[in-house]
């Protein structure tokens, strides 16, 4: 048989933890002026991937 590939494109985009997957948020690339202080700190955190997407992300990094 031949070699299982991950998915390219989840291997950027999350991260295994303890806890489950973490993320990047979306919205803080660019056209930051109009966008709250508030928003922009919120969004530089890592966020927590939901568990009901959880088994997705899993089968897609073959974990």
């Amino acid at each position: 048989m031949p070699k299982v590939k991950i998915h390219s494109g989840a291997s950027k985009r999350f991260k295994k933890t303890a806890g489950g997957y973490k993320y990047r948020h979306a919205f803080r690339n660019h056209i930051l002026t109009k966008k709250a202080p508030k928003r922009k700190r919120q969004l530089r955190r890592p966020a927590r991937l939901n568990a009901s997407d959880a088994g997705l992300v899993a089968r897609m990094l073959r974990n």
